[in-house]
């Protein structure tokens, strides 16, 4: 009895949707061209708000660099008074 003869050899079928088949292709080429679309539809959009992107970075860089911002000072115990002691 060869290997391929064996039970246990069988070909399992192939599980999830491969890029190879004909419903693959038709899925990648949709994308592609819903993209497309969208970009050139959109372009004037996407374009307005990239002008307050400086402004939003400078925001987060404010908040995240200051680690809490203004007013929450991280005040230290007073020193203890060792002549009384």
């Amino acid at each position: 009895m060869s290997v391929q003869d064996h039970p246990a050899y069988r070909e399992r079928p192939q599980q999830g949707m491969s890029t190879k088949s004909k419903a693959g292709l038709v899925l990648i080429g949709f994308l592609i061209i819903a993209g497309g679309l969208l970009f050139t539809e959109h372009r004037a959009h996407v374009l307005g708000v990239l002008v307050w992107l400086p402004l939003l970075g400078c925001v987060l860089m404010h908040m995240f660099m200051h680690h809490g911002g203004h007013g929450h000072q991280h005040a230290e115990p007073p020193p203890s008074d060792k002549r009384g002691e």
